[in-house]
């Protein structure tokens, strides 16, 4: 047709047979024509899955589809001393598919930022710039800027939707409002949600080193926090960042108990949690580094011994000398009367404390042991020595067995009643099966 003089109808008939084919072929990939509008009225659930189908769509559509289009159109028109025929063929075949294709993804990244999108859109971002060289390739004709420029403003798009993502779940994370304390002073939703969140982005560190360049804004409170990790990439800093602020907010709601033991058992069992996600990621431990690992580490150490001073100070004050001997003198006796007072208040006072903290929960078995252990190091050696200087006293008296309620042995298993999360009545149940 061509050599005969029928150049414009061939390029007719070949446009109208090629385009029918691409669009079948399209269609085939699960690529469905929606708008921009449609795309942003989508259930998160339903667009993700379309995101996921439209990522394997994308590399078949450049890498095979159009590539194999542009090199036919090459072939059949190849020759013809008529400008660019073949690229102007080939764009027109393609125009309508390639158009569609980016528009899903260009209204991805203008839909509404939320968290939950961040890995979804950097899924996204990741395949577009493994695809760019293709892109810029198979449309590098003049006839085709529009579909190259849309492709690189998509990119930038995704980019600063990724960063913008990273600034607002830094806002949610500070402001985060519940006001119910959790039972048990155990792991607080926020505090999940937030570390497996940060671990997700740990994952995809080598894109969002890229993406991510400012510093967080941490105001002049925490900026001598922040000035000994100036070297750290503004990556590892935001991690950081959103670790502050989790703990910020996890203080404040410590403070909805009205037990101060609680509110340190709950930071130390909510800071530990921190620790152990940051030790058992990889990639987060190399951003966050030892420093600030040790830093954390310190922190919940320290709330464990705030607790230990809220709870057992009281009760071992109970067990000391000064006030039981009479006139003053060690020699002279001992007062009966304030033995007896003093046994009471240690019992009534160890009650309380095995009653309500058998409710209390630390979810890692670890570290609830460890500080059973703590506890058993202080409380049973001091009940261990003043039971063996005054038991005597009491038992050559009237019903000793209304003072002395323990024996060593029984406080040595009441402790392992403590930080289970269930009434002693259970413990007692589990422990007789």
């Amino acid at each position: 047709m061509i050599s005969a003089g029928y150049l414009r109808e061939c390029i007719q008939v070949y446009g109208s047979v090629r385009k029918s084919a691409v669009d079948s072929s399209f269609r085939r990939l699960g690529i469905e024509k929606l708008s921009i509008g449609d795309i942003q009225r989508l259930e998160w659930d339903a667009l993700e899955s379309k995101i996921r189908r439209w990522i394997r769509a994308a590399k078949v559509c450049v890498r095979i589809l159009f590539a194999s289009e542009k090199k036919l159109c090459e072939q059949i028109f190849d020759g013809i001393e008529t400008a660019a025929v073949d690229e102007a063929c080939f764009v027109e075949t393609v125009k309508g598919p390639a158009v569609q294709l980016f528009n899903f993804a260009e209204a991805v990244s203008i839909s509404r930022r939320s968290p939950e999108k961040m890995f979804k859109i950097l899924d996204l971002h990741d395949a577009l710039v493994d695809l760019m060289p293709d892109i810029e390739s198979v449309f590098d004709a003049k006839s085709a800027d529009s579909i190259r420029v849309q492709a690189a403003e998509i990119l930038s798009r995704l980019a600063e939707a990724a960063r913008g993502i990273l600034s607002e779940f830094e806002n949610a994370v500070l402001r985060e409002p519940s006001k119910i304390p959790v039972p048990g002073g155990t792991i607080h939703p926020l505090t999940r949600y937030v570390m497996n969140y940060i671990s997700l982005i740990s994952d995809y560190k080598q894109t969002l080193i890229e993406l991510i360049m400012s510093k967080p804004s941490t105001g002049s409170r925490y900026s001598g926090e922040f000035a000994e990790l100036e070297s750290k990439p503004p990556l590892a800093l935001h991690l950081i960042w959103i670790i502050v602020i989790l703990q910020f907010n996890l203080d404040g709601k410590s403070k909805l108990y009205k037990d101060v033991s609680l509110a340190h058992l709950f930071m130390m069992n909510n800071v530990h949690y921190i620790v152990q996600k940051v030790k058992g990621s990889m990639e987060l431990r190399e951003m966050i580094g030892d420093d600030y690992l040790r830093k954390l580490t310190g922190k919940f150490r320290q709330s464990a011994t705030n607790y230990q001073r809220a709870t057992w100070v009281g009760v071992l004050y109970c067990l000391r000398d000064e006030g039981l001997h009479v006139s003053g003198s060690f020699s002279s006796g001992v007062s009966k009367s304030a033995l007896r007072e003093r046994f009471k208040s240690f019992n009534g006072m160890f009650e309380e404390v095995h009653r309500t903290q058998a409710t209390w929960l630390i979810p890692d078995t670890q570290l609830r042991e460890e500080l059973r252990i703590s506890i058993s190091e202080h409380l049973i050696p001091a009940y261990r020595s003043f039971l063996g200087r005054f038991r005597s006293h009491i038992e050559s008296g009237r019903h000793p067995e209304n003072y002395i309620k323990y024996s060593v042995e029984d406080l040595e298993s009441a402790v392992l009643d403590f930080f289970e999360g269930c009434p002693v009545s259970q413990h007692s149940r589990k422990r007789s099966q």
